[in-house]
């Protein structure tokens, strides 16, 4: 079939080309939600740096309440843990003041031989010790100190 000059071809024949300002639009579309996306992943990077350290505080709180509540469940006495760990820390680091004392793991498998009670003691020269304490027949005793 011959083509007639003037005359559009058929359909089918020849694809039209787009118009210039839909690809135009398109563009400007595709650019704008590229820009958001940066934007925000931008502002969540910032926001995350900002609630870095509240969040960190929050999470260890958390666990210290976590591994409180879990050694008064199992009947553990809290007082006489805490003595026995106070009183270990002393006799390895006698010359360090302790500002803060927590409470951070408590590990209880079945049977009371292999129970452990990790302790995180914070000096007054800035030093942060974790101190591991194992059951024992007779209470409490020193299992490692860092």
């Amino acid at each position: 079939m011959p083509v007639l000059r003037g005359h559009p071809a058929p359909l089918g024949r020849y694809p039209r080309p787009v118009p210039t300002w839909l690809v135009i639009v398109l563009l400007v579309i595709v650019g704008l939600v590229v820009a958001l996306a940066l934007a925000g992943g931008v502002a969540v990077a910032r926001r995350r740096r900002e609630q870095a350290p509240a969040f960190e505080g929050q999470l260890v709180e958390a666990n210290r309440a976590l591994a409180a509540a879990h050694a008064q469940d199992k009947g553990w006495d809290a007082g006489a843990l805490r003595q026995a760990a106070r009183r270990a820390f002393e006799a390895e680091r006698p010359r360090h003041t302790v500002r803060d004392m927590q409470l951070v793991q408590v590990v209880d498998p079945p049977g009371i031989e292999r129970d452990k009670a990790v302790f995180r003691f914070e000096t007054e020269d800035g030093g942060a010790h974790e101190l591991t304490l194992g059951r024992a027949a007779d209470g409490w005793r020193l299992e490692r100190i860092d």
